[in-house]
Parts: C-alpha cells; structure tokens; sequence
C-alpha cells in the first residue's frame, strides 16, 4: 500500500503524500482491507489525508470532480487538520457528509453540519457542500432530496470513521443493515453510541444527547469507489479488533470494511493494541 501511493503521489505531483506515507509500524491485509498502524493519531491523520489527497486528485483528473463522503467527530480532528493542508483542487470537491442528529439547528456545537463549516467548508475553497439538513420541517422529504444527491453519481471516497460501538456513521449494532435497501435513513441511536457521544465533551450528560439520528446507510457508504477509515485512539481499539479479526457482520458494523474492494484503514498503535495482526 505504502510503495503503491508513494510512486501514484509522485506521478500526480502530491509531494505531501510521499513525505507522509512514511513511518508506519505494521502493514496487513484484513479481508480485501489494507491496513496501517502509525504510532501516534496524527501521524496515522497525516498518513491517511496524504492518501486521500491521492484519490481525490486521481478523481478529479478523471472525472472533472470528486465526490466524497465526510466523516465526523473528534477522532477525525487529527486527519481533517491535516486534510486542509493537502495539496488539492478544491473547487473541483463536491462534499456531503453522513449524518446529523433529528432536530438539530446547524449551529449547535454539536452539530455535525457546524463541524463540517468549522473545520473543513471554511478553512478551503470547496465547490460544493452538500447538508443534511435533520431540522428540516418535512424530514422525509429531506431524507429523499440527500438520497437523490448522494445517487446522481458515483461517490468517489468515503471517510469512514468506527464508533466504540462498531458503528459507522450511525448505523449502531441494533439498525445496521448490509442490505438495507435505503441510502439515508432514520435511526434510534443505542445506548452505547450515546455514551461516546458525551464522553467525547459534546453534551453534558448522556440524558442531553439526542434520541434519533439521519444517516447513510452501510450501502450508501459502501457503494463509494474507495474507503478512508483512520481510527485512531485506545478507547476504538475493542472496535478495530472486532472489525479486523472478529465476524463480518451488523453486530460490528465496521466489519464491513472488510468486504470493501478498495478500503484503507489507518490505526495508531494504541487503537492496534488488540489485535494480533499488528503483533506479528
């Protein structure tokens, strides 16, 4: 993986993908996934945004544009500040991002649609930006506009982040569906993805944090042409060995990766710590 995007970064000119794709700890195949381990959350952020940066350009120099899926939270901090740093045509970028709580106003600090504006849309020049909008007054037809956005064509890359919970985007364990015949849905968030989202710092209690949730679904996750997951962080590390070694399916939704044809994962060595892969 590592050789492959050196020389593909060299070829498009993306010199910042061939001083970044350096000092990984562990290379392993997982499934169809390739998967690197970096020692720190932002060297593993660097890694992944240098890549990504790759496949965006490779995009747009085929197609004119590229069309990504981001993802959100405070583990993918460390990849979106390197991320802006990228050597892009950003114009060319047409972004959606994979989910917003029900009801909540776009300006909440906790709203994924604020962290979207905060940390990618207002630090470059992106050709479009495309939210989903969970306060809207008639959600189901917001949830059938996003769909018939994210289906107007191919979706090029996906972040794809995994929850504590095994989650991606927000499919939880209990409403994930590999075959969900939806591309953005409703779903009652569990239990244990609501304890993350307090602990994270975005709610004072797990009481505050919203009961309900829009997200892609894991086909319209899947359905990109390549998936980014940078994972990083002791607390995913049950997460990451359940969707690398344990079995592939909804009760560890990030296992799916595992099927991806064209799926990178990007761990620290404290989210490695469980498993035996990086041990080898």
């Amino acid at each position: 993986m590592q050789k492959y995007f050196l020389e593909l970064g060299k070829t498009l000119g993306i010199i910042a993908c061939v001083s970044n794709l350096t000092g990984v700890l562990h290379e392993f195949q997982a499934g169809k996934a390739h998967v690197a381990v970096y020692n720190t959350p932002g060297e593993a952020g660097r890694a992944a945004a240098a890549h990504a940066a790759v496949l965006m350009e490779e995009a747009i120099r085929r197609e004119g544009r590229a069309r990504v899926i981001a993802a959100t939270g405070n583990s993918q901090i460390p990849l979106a500040e390197a991320l802006v740093r990228q050597k892009v045509q950003w114009q060319a970028l047409e972004l959606f991002h994979m989910d917003e709580y029900v009801g909540m106003k776009a300006d909440h600090p906790a709203s994924f649609r604020h962290w979207i504006k905060q940390r990618l849309a207002d630090k470059v020049h992106l050709g479009e930006v495309h939210y989903l909008e969970a306060d809207a007054a008639d959600l189901d037809r917001e949830i059938e506009r996003y769909s018939r956005l994210l289906g107007e064509a191919a979706i090029d890359l996906a972040f794809v982040g995994f929850g504590e919970n095994g989650h991606i985007a927000f499919n939880d364990p209990p409403v994930a569906d590999f075959n969900d015949p939806a591309v953005v849905k409703v779903v009652t968030l569990d239990e244990a993805c609501r304890r993350q989202q307090a602990g994270e710092g975005h709610f004072e209690d797990v009481d505050a944090v919203p009961k309900q949730a829009a997200t892609i679904t894991c086909p319209g996750l899947f359905g990109a042409k390549s998936w980014i997951c940078c994972v990083p962080e002791g607390r995913k590390s049950e997460a990451v060995r359940d969707a690398l070694e344990g079995p592939i399916s909804e009760a560890c939704p990030a296992s799916l990766v595992r099927r991806h044809p064209r799926a990178y994962v990007y761990l620290d060595a404290d989210s490695a710590a469980l498993l035996r892969a990086a041990e080898a």
